[in-house]
């Protein structure tokens, strides 16, 4: 049975209005928050007072006469449409560990204040980088620094190119009560205002942390690359560095742009932003797709906590800058790693999409005229880049999110498991590619560093290296993981746009997604939500009131009033008088609801594009 033993999250049927009070001890129904999970019928005597709380509820037993499992009250949670309550309610469906790090994983941490001494610089081959004009490019609040860069001219006319990432492994032991926890957490969990940490505190945000002005332990690559960005030599070391500056985005930006700025830092920004595009473009001509998501970013109430305003993430230069040199670093430390250890290594592939997986952009696209060519990436990459629509900035990055969503997942692996063609990263067109660069918050490239030390001889190859079922079952464990983390950061959006909407009506720009039979999936890029638009009323008058016995009469008017043209992704009334197709623009008024089961979501009910103000108009 494969019933969960953290049990399942979610609140009590409400009675009918016709119902008796509850009294004594009470068979009630409890609904899931996750609608694939079916009621569970419990007996408790507290039904009335738990009415309006999340619980949390294990199942026992499903007796072959009963339509509902049977189940026990767990626990309570809190308030239903509690911001706390809600984010614990994403963690449990999740399965991200949120429990406090043991005494025996504290012990294994450092003391504060911790600091660099003579006896770290005399470890075998650590390097003395505390010369170089070091910085970090991070997003706003960052406090676990990964990785920090540099450049610098050589005599001979290259450059000096070097990514610095916290050494990590110099505090974490193979096999010690930390490793053990870490591999078992695999990944930092990053909420909206929120972040569960795969390793403790002490370490992800001071003694790692490759914090301004502090001298950090990494382990470095450095390249020399002439000044078409073409790599001449690559060197790993461990090493010491001491950061110039912390800077975010927005400043590193700024610093790129300001000609009257003509520090070093300032100087050395430009120089890699300048060998960044090359190496983009590079990327680009071998096939690396240009994706896209709709990523938010939410202004938060200092005191409350609560999202006071919501909109896109912007990428800027700085972003796709300290991203090319990731990549770089990345793909240098797999070629290398694979080349000594060709059955051991822990590497990351994201595999060829079939197909089939192309169909629904491939149908969407043709229905406006678009042909998008995906025999290989390199021309997938090429027809994404041709898919433009003057009258319209934003079709082509809606075009990116929809072929993103056609692509497999990425997946780590051990390279033993696998014959070197299937190493291929589609995505980035790298015929091999692992995780190198935020081991503060992945497991996978704690592991990776290891390998890497052993390369240099510094360390011992692990011992979870040597063993192929070991390191498969760590992989497997760094897919879930990650795969779970990933969702809890979508469903902790999801729950802050909700809260956004809850006491307000916004009318928002927006595009069809999809076409059906009684209405339309479309996006709002502006929020980066998605969700279905009824062209015709529901049965019970209301988009989430839960089950209907009208169904089948909802369909049949739906069909009567609507014809839908798969081929050309059109949906028209029998009138004539609507028309929708895939990718047209349309307007929206976003509101929430209460639906069935205290389940709250947001509703999207087509409005005249004449409503929306002349800065509500989505542009790229």
């Amino acid at each position: 049975r494969s019933w969960r033993s953290r049990g399942y999250c979610g609140s009590l049927k409400p009675p009918s209005a016709h119902a008796r009070p509850l009294h004594g001890a009470s068979n009630v129904l409890f609904l899931p928050v996750e609608r694939r999970y079916p009621a569970i019928r419990i007996q408790t005597r507290q039904a009335d007072s738990l009415m309006d709380k999340r619980l949390v509820v294990a199942i026992d037993s499903w007796p072959s006469d009963s339509t509902h499992p049977l189940g026990h009250y767990v626990r309570t949670l809190g308030t239903i449409g509690d911001k706390d309550t809600e984010t614990e309610v994403v963690l449990i469906e999740n399965d991200i560990n949120t429990s406090p790090f043991t005494p025996a994983v504290h012990e294994c941490v450092p003391t504060l204040p911790w600091r660099v001494t003579e006896e770290h610089l005399a470890q075998p081959g650590r390097t003395d980088l505390r010369h170089l004009a070091v910085c970090s490019v991070d997003p706003p609040g960052c406090k676990d620094i990964d990785d920090a860069l540099h450049v610098r001219p050589l005599p001979n006319g290259n450059y000096e190119l070097g990514v610095h990432i916290a050494d990590v492994t110099n505090f974490l032991r193979p096999g010690s009560a930390m490793d053990v926890e870490a591999a078992a957490r695999a990944t930092t969990t990053y909420l909206v205002q929120r972040r569960i940490d795969m390793l403790p505190k002490p370490l992800t945000e001071d003694i790692c942390s490759l914090r301004g002005g502090e001298e950090r332990l990494t382990f470095s690559v450095l390249w020399e690359v002439n000044d078409n960005a073409e790599i001449q030599s690559t060197k790993f070391t461990k090493a010491v560095i001491k950061s110039r500056a912390a800077l975010q985005y927005a400043e590193a930006q700024s610093r790129i742009d300001d000609p009257r700025l003509q520090d070093e830092i300032t100087i050395s920004l430009r120089t890699m932003n300048k060998l960044a595009k090359i190496l983009r473009r590079r990327r680009a001509e071998r096939g690396a797709l240009q994706l896209a998501s709709p990523e938010v970013k939410f202004t938060i109430d200092t005191e409350t906590h609560d999202p006071l305003d919501v909109g896109m993430y912007q990428v800027q230069e700085a972003n796709q800058m300290v991203e090319e040199m990731m990549l770089l670093a990345n793909v240098s430390v797999a070629e290398a790693i694979a080349h000594h250890f060709p059955s051991c290594s822990l590497l990351r592939r994201h595999p060829v999409p079939a197909p089939r997986q192309f169909e629904p952009i491939l149908q969407a696209a043709a229905a406006v005229g678009l042909t998008l060519d995906v025999s290989t990436s390199k021309s997938l990459a090429e027809s994404l880049d041709a898919a433009v629509r003057p009258e319209d900035p934003y079709f082509n990055k809606l075009v990116r999110i929809l072929s993103t969503r056609c692509m497999t997942q990425a997946l780590y692996f051990c390279s033993g498991d696998h014959a070197p063609h299937e190493f291929l990263h589609y995505g980035l067109a790298s015929p091999i590619y692992t995780h190198f660069t935020s081991p503060i918050r992945r497991y996978a490239d704690v592991m990776v560093h290891r390998l890497l030390a052993a390369v240099l001889q510094l360390e011992p190859l692990p011992e979870t290296a040597r063993d192929r079922e070991g390191l498969r079952a760590g992989a497997d464990n760094l897919n879930k993981r990650h795969r779970n983390a990933q969702m809890a950061g979508r469903a902790s959006v999801e729950l802050h746009t909700l809260i956004f909407f809850k006491d307000r009506t916004v009318h928002a720009d927006a595009r069809v997604t999809k076409v059906k039979a009684n209405g339309l999936i479309v996006f709002v890029p502006k929020y980066g939500i998605e969700g279905p638009v009824y062209l015709t009323p529901r049965a019970d008058g209301n988009s989430n009131t839960g089950p209907s016995s009208s169904s089948s009469n909802t369909k049949a008017a739906a069909e009567s009033a609507f014809v839908l043209d798969e081929k050309k992704q059109t949906v028209v009334s029998r009138d004539g008088s609507m028309r929708y197709r895939v990718f047209d623009p349309c307007a929206v008024r976003i509101h929430v609801e209460e639906g069935y089961g205290h389940r709250r979501q947001l509703v999207l009910e087509l409005i005249s594009r004449e409503q929306l103000q002349e800065a509500e108009q989505m542009v790229a």
